[in-house]
């Protein structure tokens, strides 16, 4: 069903646009290179990604009506083929007080920096672990986007028929812990395309005393899966399914303090295991975050973060655990520090950002330069560091995949 709304939105953006008055092209092309430097992969291989890609962006303005198309072609060396990525492509509509938006969108809320609570659409993390430009973390939902502007509170309403899971890296590119890696036989089970499994999320938002303010309501899906085993003709298949979930969130960002204060707090209900009682099924968390940004002098920015989760029902979640099996912690605790720097007119960048969990004593390091030739050719070089004490955390998992990537683009 999802290639067929693509194929759909596709015609339907080709045509519109023969009768378009205004019509901007775009894109850029770009050679994207990533390679480990502790290790090799899995597979023996020393790529984590090689390809060259190209975009073409199109914005057609047909008044009332502005489409917006955006696709790319590339060849990954890696795997040895090309292919092509339908990125976005949706058809707006604006009046004085609502819009909507219908097709294949990226859509971000929440004020977190690389923290997600309340911005529950896909992510692809393979891309942002292994050094592609920070616009590939963010994957395009099919489904549509209604806004209402009154007076007193501006909302979004929306809908999402077709289910976009997460992007995890790949087995064979990167290491990682796995509990059950012994299980080869693996099957992916996502959420039917169907009314019933229509992702709702609604948005309401307004300015108060200087402070953009925010609810959030999410009924979907967890984009994570969770892991199952299943016998099946005297074999074990290990079942990846997605558990129904219900997020309610809010969020504040102002300017205090001499920058820019930041909180956001989400409530993640399990509906399929709200007592905590069953193993292969996350409990319901409460997540909060507090962010602080600071221009400490020009050209230079500081940003803090402190993110928390509490796993409600622990005791039961323990035990239920099977034997063998790491234990999540009850108070999950991830801080944040990114520094950028600016010089030579802001045409090179040098920018350095590093996660870091006292609970768990992992971390993740990333440090990047970016330097722009002219208005169109840029390079970017940088490296990713993974660490921690233990292999069942979430980056000491990772901590054989350190890898340093080129980015060479020519945008047009």
């Amino acid at each position: 069903m999802k290639n067929i709304f693509i194929l759909l939105s596709l015609i339907l953006f080709l045509g519109s646009c023969l009768e378009a008055n205004d019509i901007e092209f775009h894109g850029f092309f770009q050679g994207n290179y990533s390679v480990s430097i502790t290790s090799r992969n899995p597979d023996g291989r020393i790529f984590k990604w090689a390809e060259e890609r190209f975009q073409l962006k199109i914005n057609a303005n047909i008044k009332p009506i502005v489409l917006f198309f955006k696709a790319d072609t590339f060849y990954d060396h890696y795997d040895d083929k090309a292919n092509i990525e339908f990125r976005e492509g949706y058809l707006d509509y604006n009046s004085r007080i609502w819009d909507t938006r219908l097709g294949r969108q990226i859509i971000t809320w929440g004020v977190g920096d690389l923290i997600f609570i309340n911005d529950v659409f896909p992510k692809n993390y393979e891309a942002f672990f292994s050094g592609r430009p920070m616009e590939y973390l963010k994957k395009g939902i099919d489904g549509i986007k209604f806004g209402i502007y009154p007076s007193a509170m501006n909302f979004e309403l929306v809908a999402v028929p077709v289910f976009e899971a997460n992007n995890y890296p790949a087995s064979n590119r990167f290491w990682s812990f796995n509990p059950l890696a012994s299980i080869t036989l693996t099957e992916q089970r996502e959420p039917p395309a169907n009314f019933a499994n229509t992702e709702f999320a609604i948005r309401a938002y307004r300015d108060i005393k200087g402070m953009d303010a925010s609810l959030y309501f999410y009924k979907g899906f967890s984009r994570q899966p969770s892991m199952m085993l299943e016998q099946q003709q005297m074999q074990t298949k290990n079942i990846l399914f997605y558990p129904k979930l219900l997020v309610y969130g809010a969020s504040f960002q102002g300017r205090a303090l001499n920058g820019v204060l930041s909180f956001e707090v989400g409530h993640y209900d399990s509906v399929q295991d709200r007592e905590g009682k069953n193993p292969v099924i996350p409990n319901s968390q409460t997540k909060f975050l507090i962010g602080y940004q600071r221009q400490i002098k020009e050209d230079f920015t500081v940003g803090l973060q402190y993110y928390n989760e509490y796993m409600h029902k622990f005791s039961e979640y323990k035990k239920a655990l099977p034997s063998g099996f790491p234990t999540e912690d009850n108070f999950y605790q991830l801080m944040t520090l990114r520094l950028t720097r600016f010089f030579m007119h802001q045409n090179l960048k040098i920018s350095f950002f590093v996660f870091y969990s006292p609970s768990e004593r992992d971390r993740y390091i990333n440090s990047e330069v970016y330097y722009k030739f002219t208005d169109n050719v840029n390079v970017t070089a940088g490296i990713n560091i993974f660490g921690g004490t233990k292999q069942t955390t979430k980056f000491g998992g990772l901590d054989k995949n350190d890898n340093f990537y080129l980015q060479l683009r020519y945008e047009f």
